[in-house]
C-alpha cells in the first residue's frame, strides 16, 4: 500500500518543493534555444518545458522564467534555434543553464543566415520565429513558428528526470 503524503496545506496552498519533485516526476527532452546577437555574440539557454504544439502550422513551445536575463535578449530576434539536445550533451546543458561563464565555451555550432544559433551534437534541429508570447505564472509560455527543420534520427535524445540528466537505453516500444 502507497502512502499518500499531501502537498496542499490546509489554507489550500501548494508545497513548492513537492509540486517541483511531482513535476521533476516527468521525464523530458531538453533544448538549447540559442541565437546571435545583435553584435554577432552567440546568446542561448537551456529549457526542458519543450512541446510540439501544432503540425499545421508547425508551431512548437517552451517556457521561460520571468527571471531569465537572457530570455530578453532572444526574445527580439528574428529566428532563433532550438536544438533538441543528443545524449551526449549534458556539459552543453549544464554550460547553457549556467548564470557565469561562457556558455558556449568548446561548444560546436553553426547559424543560418537569419541568425538562428544551431548545436552540433543535437538529435534534431529547429530554426523558429517567435510567433507569440503568453504571461503563465511565474513563466512567459513561448510558442514559436517552426521555419525549417533537420532531424539527426542516429542520435538519442538527452533526457532529464528528477534532476538528473539520463539517456534511452532502447527504443522498444511498451506494451
Amino acid at each position: 500500500m502507497t502512502t499518500l503524503h499531501p502537498t496542499t496545506a490546509a489554507d489550500g496552498t501548494v508545497d513548492t518543493a513537492g509540486l517541483r519533485e511531482a513535476f521533476g516526476r516527468f521525464p523530458s527532452g531538453v533544448t538549447a534555444v540559442c541565437a546571435l546577437g545583435e553584435n554577432g555574440e552567440p546568446i542561448g539557454i537551456a529549457a526542458s518545458s519543450f512541446v510540439g504544439v501544432s503540425l499545421d502550422p508547425p508551431l512548437v513551445g517552451l517556457c521561460v522564467q520571468y527571471t531569465s536575463t537572457t530570455w530578453p535578449l532572444l526574445r527580439e530576434r528574428p529566428r532563433v534555434g532550438l536544438s533538441v539536445l543528443g545524449a551526449a550533451q549534458d556539459r552543453a546543458c549544464r554550460q547553457l543553464a549556467s548564470k557565469t561563464g561562457d556558455r558556449f565555451a568548446g561548444l560546436d555550432w553553426h547559424t543560418t543566415a537569419e541568425g538562428a544559433l544551431l548545436l552540433h551534437g543535437a538529435t534534431a534541429w529547429l530554426d523558429c520565429s517567435v510567433e507569440r508570447t503568453v504571461p503563465a505564472g511565474d513563466h512567459e509560455f513561448v510558442l514559436f513558428r517552426v521555419q525549417r527543420q533537420c532531424t539527426h534520427p542516429h542520435l538519442g535524445p538527452l533526457v532529464f528526470h528528477a534532476s538528473t540528466f539520463h539517456t534511452l537505453a532502447g527504443l522498444e516500444r511498451a506494451s
